[in-house]
């Protein structure tokens, strides 16, 4: 994976809380702490997204798509 360096500016409040984490280890440096939070930030937007577009969908319809060709096949499922 490459990786590109990059200046950003932090609140100093923020940043106090990003020293204490990699003193107490949770994080090995600031960068890592920093790549962590960003690919968390990027992965749930991206899952919200996907949660937006499935809203728009309609219910009825993408139900009647699965049942599409159901009412063959359940005949010939073994009953329990």
């Amino acid at each position: 994976m490459a990786f590109a360096k990059v200046a950003i500016t932090l609140d100093q409040d923020i940043l106090g809380e990003l020293d204490r984490l990699v003193r107490r280890h949770v994080f090995p440096n600031r960068s890592r702490a920093i790549q962590v939070a960003v690919r968390e930030k990027v992965e749930r937007l991206s899952v919200n997204r996907l949660a937006r577009e499935c809203e728009k969908l309609d219910p009825k319809a993408e139900q009647a798509c699965a049942e599409e060709g159901m009412s063959k096949e359940v005949a010939s499922w073994p009953e329990y």
